[in-house]
């Protein structure tokens, strides 16, 4: 049973294939229907959390495979591994010239991205002021979120 899933941005499928290609790779149906699923959410996910969502589809689809298939699209650059203190390993779809940010809820584990044009543009006016190049940046806020927020004050 095919997978299908309809990828919202396919220019990125696409530079997965040239990246394949160039790379000399092969690609079964299970590992495109992986990396599909993957570009079509545009969440985070650990390995555990898409083995588990691409089994439902692909039954015999082993971890191996899907670990195999996110490390490969890290590789390529279609992929950015996270890591937010709790010590597991997560993949989020790498967005060509999108950056944006985290809320982590400390609590339930829920990420939320944000932008801001504020923030960026302070962290330039600050680094111009030091006379920095910033090369990469990354901010995560940790807290809890509105729903663990409202659990706590019942408490």
């Amino acid at each position: 049973m095919k997978m299908k899933v309809k990828v919202k941005n396919k220019s990125r499928l696409d530079d997965f294939n040239k990246y394949k290609s160039h790379k000399g790779l092969k690609t079964s149906q299970k590992r495109l229907s992986i990396i599909e699923y993957f570009l079509k959410e545009d969440r985070h996910f650990s390995v555990e959390e898409l083995y588990y969502e691409v089994k439902k589809v692909y039954p015999k689809v082993s971890y191996s495979t899907v670990y195999r298939t996110l490390k490969l699209l890290a590789d390529s650059g279609l992929a950015r591994i996270c890591s937010f203190g709790d010590g597991t390993t997560r993949f989020e779809p790498a967005h060509k010239a999108e950056h944006h940010d985290h809320l982590v809820c400390q609590r339930c584990g829920t990420i939320i991205e944000f932008k801001s044009t504020e923030i960026e543009l302070l962290q330039k006016k600050i680094a111009q002021k030091h006379n920095f190049l910033v090369v990469l940046h990354k901010l995560e806020l940790y807290g809890l979120c509105a729903n663990c927020k409202k659990k706590a004050r019942r408490h």
